[in-house]
């Protein structure tokens, strides 16, 4: 007799639009049928128990409680360690992890710094005007997309959250206008009304064209263009902004991570500051990892700051460019790294990422990656979503609690993480 088992409303933590609408269907601790889910999840959910990491130290296979105790042996030994990463597990693991970041006076810094942190500076100088996804799509009348293509990336966002959503008042596509801009002709921009196509590192030159007509200025150029975008064109698309009546941005890392920068996130983020004047306008970060914006929310609940915070003095002071995981790694500054639920060793460039084979190197992660092969300490941990609870933010900060449909035999990040503080606490 087969005891199959149905699971409705689980989050999905591949990305940040956290889709909270998957149905599965469980039998003996497989996973039999997946409904709701798009190409990445399902993916991400059929090779779940798969390529599961073990406890080891130094290659060598070893206990859970050993592994435990020999990174808080590391890390208390430490002069100055770093912690990193934080992006792809719970809050409660993210909370955990600051407190054992003032335990051992370590610098602690998630994935942000590397992508949508540029953008979280940015709105420290400015503010962002911000809505929850289910505003954005039952009243958006044009949506922007800039440096972002959530096709490939978010692939259930477009018909969730925006371009093809079914929203309250705008019921369809047909009533939504879609202007993407970008440096090449993404999927997106392919779906888009308007495609805008800009030169590589101009961005901030067009939001500031368009923030001058905003404002009621002239465009004095010798050229007529700016950034690669004809100013008759450019003139267009200020005049449709200030003509709709609920307007919207979701940006990516096309805007945070080229060019000026958190800058260019400051113009964008003054752009919509401007029109509302004319009406309601609201923008938008398109996370990547399934709960970075948790980790800017935790460690800005935690610490009063959003990420490259350290307590080498035993209190948190906040510098980015100085405490950020590539500065320094690159810079060859700390002397042992507790990676969480993330790849640096895949995802940093070379000189950081290389430099975690010259120092102890401890991984917190449930699956192998690049960064587990050169790790001196491994310790498995239960899957978020899947075999473990807890909560996670959506990319516009909306709380989702995780439900688990499948069995582990390890703790989570949070427990073990916590285990490793009491540890140091206690020495």
């Amino acid at each position: 007799m087969t005891n199959v088992k149905e699971h409705k409303n689980i989050t999905c933590t591949f990305c940040g639009a956290l889709c909270d609408n998957i149905e599965v269907e469980v039998e003996n601790n497989q996973i039999k049928k997946l409904r709701n889910v798009c190409a990445i999840s399902r993916k991400k959910y059929e090779h779940a128990l798969e390529d599961r990491t073990v406890p080891m130290i130094n290659g060598q296979k070893s206990d859970y409680q050993s592994v435990i105790t020999k990174a808080a042996e590391i890390l208390k030994n430490s002069k100055n360690p770093l912690i990193y990463g934080l992006s792809s597990t719970t809050a409660e693991g993210q909370k955990n992890a600051v407190k054992l970041a003032e335990l051992s006076g370590a610098n602690i810094d998630s994935t942000s710094s590397v992508c949508h942190g540029p953008g979280t500076m940015a709105k420290q100088l400015v503010g962002m005007v911000t809505a929850t996804l289910g505003e954005i799509k039952n009243r958006s009348d044009l949506m922007l997309f800039w440096g972002a293509n959530p096709v490939e990336a978010h692939p259930n966002h477009s018909k969730r959250y925006s371009i093809l959503a079914e929203g309250l008042f705008k019921k369809n596509r047909s009533e939504r206008e879609i202007i993407a801009f970008d440096v090449r002709k993404t999927p997106t921009a392919k779906m888009a009304d308007h495609y805008v196509e800009l030169e590589p590192g101009k961005d901030f030159e067009l939001l500031m064209a368009l923030r001058l007509l905003i404002n009621g200025k002239e465009l004095n150029s010798e050229k007529d263009e700016i950034a690669g975008v004809k100013i008759t064109e450019i003139k267009e698309i200020a005049e449709k902004l200030k003509n709709a009546k609920y307007g919207s941005i979701f940006y990516g890392m096309g805007l945070t991570m080229t060019g000026a920068k958190y800058m260019n996130t400051w113009a964008a983020m003054s752009l919509i500051r401007d029109l509302n004047s004319y009406g309601r306008f609201v923008m938008m970060p398109m996370r990547g990892h399934g709960n970075v914006a948790g980790s800017e929310i935790t460690m800005a609940w935690q610490t009063g700051y959003p990420f490259a915070v350290n307590f080498s003095r035993a209190y948190p002071r906040y510098n980015p460019g100085e405490y950020t995981a590539v500065d320094l790694l690159a810079n060859k500054e700390v002397d042992a790294a507790f990676i969480i639920a993330s790849d640096p060793a895949a995802n940093l460039p070379h000189q950081a990422a290389a430099f975690l084979k010259e120092i102890p190197t401890i991984v917190l992660d449930p699956h192998w990656n690049l960064t587990t092969d050169l790790a001196d300490v491994i310790i498995p941990s239960a899957i978020k979503g899947i075999t473990a609870t807890g909560t996670v933010y959506r990319m516009d900060h909306v709380p989702l609690h995780l439900r688990s449909f499948l069995e582990d035999q390890w703790p989570d990040d949070a427990e073990a993480v916590s285990r490793i503080g009491e540890l140091i606490e206690n020495a």
